[in-house]
């Protein structure tokens, strides 16, 4: 234990440093544990969408959505949720609802806005695009 001690002492930065980082983990793991939001992969979306009629959110710029998405998803970009501008989404309050950005970055924060707003069964698609197109699932222009 004196070795711990000493180290410490000799290495004030390394060891704010190794804190700080063992800190961001657990934080991080309590948080996604405690989070309302659910992260799903794809196969699972598509089991969501498929058998529970899940509505798709696609919070990408209008430009990236027509770039490609999911059939049947609306596109809502992310700041117009972020500012509860939830008209558009207020109808699947009670449906599962599957949030999908470009590589899953950005859907966690919005999902959490949307569970306040009380949005019951909140979805957030693991990857986003990237890792639906990576998987060859079905993307639309349309």
């Amino acid at each position: 234990m004196q070795e711990y001690l000493d180290f410490a002492a000799n290495h004030p930065l390394l060891t704010m440093a190794w804190l700080g980082l063992a800190s961001a983990v657990v934080y991080m793991t309590v948080a996604s544990r405690l989070s309302k939001v659910q992260v799903v992969a794809s196969q699972q979306a598509v089991l969501l969408i498929n058998k529970q009629d899940a509505a798709v959110v696609d919070v990408r710029s209008a430009e990236e959505f027509r770039k490609g998405h999911i059939a049947g998803a609306i596109n809502v970009p992310a700041s117009q949720l972020k500012a509860n501008n939830l008209n558009l989404i207020e109808k699947f309050k009670d449906k599962p609802l599957v949030l999908v950005c470009e590589t899953g970055m950005t859907t966690g924060g919005v999902g959490r806005v949307l569970t306040k707003a009380g949005f019951k069964q909140v979805y957030a698609l693991r990857g986003g695009m990237t890792d639906w197109r990576s998987q060859n699932l079905p993307v639309t222009k349309r």
